[in-house]
């Protein structure tokens, strides 16, 4: 037998149910993974050992149906867990522990997952790289010098090092996708509505929603399986699907016509020529598999761009922090949040309204398309500290938004879409790919994103970091 890091999360949920490997034993392989590993990589914020092992214990006795049962699975210091610190990445809540479960972690408990503890998160997750003041940098594990992007970098890290199977993250402006790309992983960030944040945290403008980190599409297509539910009070409901997710990875996606595009919406970013190989590579995969794929003019520009940053700034404000505490704040969220509590409501209606009017537009100019493939990120993976080493956090801001040009459109118009981990560069670096479906295609993206994984020979070509 591999070591159990190697399996799959559903081998080793199948490994758990034939009673080849125990949930405790799985559990303490992957506690003592993270002692020796994550302080060279910065994965995990919190480490629940005890409770994990406590879990582990009690599936042993008895293990629920499903295909993730005794599986470890962690969860972002963006969400809360009852009885369990949540810094949400900010020294400012350095000593507040959860009153409640978020209702996606009372679904992976009910789903007999193990949590191995809290990932890692930018402050208040609004960065897409994770580097705070209460944990140490997340770093990539195929080249620690690099970010893990954010802000599910602690998700992303985790897996990519083998300290968990796969990884509940969410995604608010590409917070899956942007780690997953420079993690070499698989991410989906679902359909707005798809998951519900309750019974706390808003879901406002429909921008952030939860999804899967994982090595498989399968694992991601069944922990999404998992996480899928819905609370009385969401404003946003997804589209019904037939079946499971996991289904959509065991069957073909028929031949699909695929749009494709490279520019970005923001100005001034400039896609590298490493990530341009990147989406050629894509491209002729996805032809070779018997797709059409077409060039399109992207139906939106770059007048969109301040409509979203008054709404990033704004929700920047959501998290209240005593006067007295604000001077803990890192530099780019107080920028952030300063411009947000300086919006007024008409502006940030305003606002509002002008991307619901180029959602319905995009919309209605890409429905001939099964798909849509562009880049994930601009660039190959940055340096830790790359985004913060400059003339203050305006500029900070502005390499993000160049860096991360392109997943955000999806946070907008709600449409699903997932990071493909297929391209590395000669150095090693993974660089992703983005595919983008109709308002509730999980199916296709999945079943698609399945078909490409098994082309490059499964496990994305078995490629492994180094540490792994």
């Amino acid at each position: 037998m591999r070591d159990l890091h190697e399996l799959s999360a559903l081998e080793q949920a199948r490994a758990v149910r034939d009673r080849v490997v125990s949930p405790v034993e799985l559990t303490r392989h992957y506690l003592d993974r993270i002692e020796r590993i994550d302080p060279r990589v910065g994965a995990y914020v919190t480490v629940t050992a005890d409770r994990a092992l406590e879990q582990a214990r009690l599936l042993e006795k008895e293990l629920p149906d499903g295909p993730l049962a005794g599986v470890p699975i962690p969860v972002k210091d963006l969400n809360l867990v009852k009885d369990v610190p949540i810094m949400f990445g900010s020294a400012t809540y350095r000593e507040f522990v959860s009153p409640v479960d978020d209702t996606v972690v009372e679904r992976l408990r009910d789903a007999g997952t193990v949590m191995l503890g809290k990932t890692a998160t930018p402050e208040f997750g609004l960065p897409c790289y994770t580097e705070t003041a209460v944990s140490p940098p997340a770093r990539s594990p195929w080249d620690p010098v690099t970010s893990a992007g954010g802000s599910s970098g602690g998700a992303a890290a985790a897996v990519a090092a083998g300290l968990a199977p796969a990884a509940q993250g969410s995604d608010g402006a590409g917070s899956i996708r942007i780690p997953a790309s420079v993690c070499g992983l698989y991410g989906i960030k679902p359909t707005r509505g798809r998951i519900s944040f309750a019974p706390i945290i808003p879901d406002l403008a429909g921008l952030s929603t939860n999804g899967p980190i994982a090595r498989t599409v399968a694992d991601a297509a069944a922990l999404l399986d998992v996480m899928t539910h819905n609370t009385p009070g969401d404003h946003y409901l997804a589209p019904p699907h037939e079946g499971t997710f996991l289904e959509a990875a065991r069957r073909e996606p028929g031949r699909l016509r695929i749009a494709r595009h490279a520019d970005p919406v923001v100005p001034g970013a400039v896609v590298e020529p490493a990530v341009l190989a990147a989406y050629e590579e894509a491209s002729a995969t996805l032809a070779a598999l018997g797709h059409e794929i077409v060039d399109i003019v992207p139906s939106y520009g770059p007048d969109l761009v301040p409509h979203f940053v008054t709404l990033w700034c704004s929700f920047a404000c959501m998290h209240p922090v005593a006067d007295d505490m604000t001077g803990m704040l890192r530099p780019l969220t107080a920028w952030l949040r300063e411009r947000g509590f300086a919006t007024p409501a008409p502006a940030f209606l305003q606002a509002q309204a002008a991307l619901q009017l180029a959602t319905r537009a995009a919309l209605a100019a890409t429905a001939g398309y099964d798909a849509i493939l562009t880049p994930t990120v601009t660039q190959p993976p940055r340096p830790v500290g790359w985004f913060e080493d400059v003339d203050g956090p305006e500029e900070t801001f502005e390499r993000m938004t160049r860096f991360a040009a392109f997943p955000a459109l999806y946070n907008v118009t709600g449409q699903p879409a997932v990071n493909l981990p297929l391209h590395w560069t000669d150095g090693g670096l993974p660089i992703g790919v983005m595919l983008a479906g109709r308002v509730g295609g999980e199916d296709t993206l999945i079943s698609l994103s399945a078909q490409v994984e098994a082309a490059r020979g499964g496990f994305w070509g078995e490629r492994r970091p180094a540490l792994w």
